[in-house]
């Protein structure tokens, strides 16, 4: 297994609208394409909290290019994020790793 720590740093006051987007909408898409999410966290105490973080898991870097990018070419997909950004963009700045587990980590 692999996994893929994102950071979505929001434009301000948006929070509420990404974390909507991805319970409401993004989340059941990622579903049918068989992503799996870990957890999602957003900055108690930190630098910004204005951040969405999360990690998705995956069985190698081919499984995480074939069904991520059916993900971004599903019209569904689309068209979620086109409604959900029709008042203005809610996401200024995406950063990711991927990340493989060490031989002590309690997650394989």
């Amino acid at each position: 297994m692999i996994y893929e720590l994102r950071v979505y740093q929001t434009v301000a006051g948006q929070l509420p609208r990404l974390l909507a987007r991805f319970k409401d909408r993004t989340i059941p898409i990622w579903e049918t394409h068989g992503i799996r999410p870990i957890g999602f966290w957003t900055t108690l105490i930190g630098e910004s909290n204005t951040a969405l973080t999360y990690i998705l898991q995956w069985d190698s870097l081919a499984d995480r290019e074939r069904k991520w990018t059916a993900f971004q070419n599903d019209p569904a997909w689309q068209q979620a994020r086109e409604e959900s950004e029709r008042a203005g963009p809610i996401v200024a700045n995406i950063s990711n790793q991927i990340l493989t587990p060490t031989a002590f980590s309690a997650i394989k």
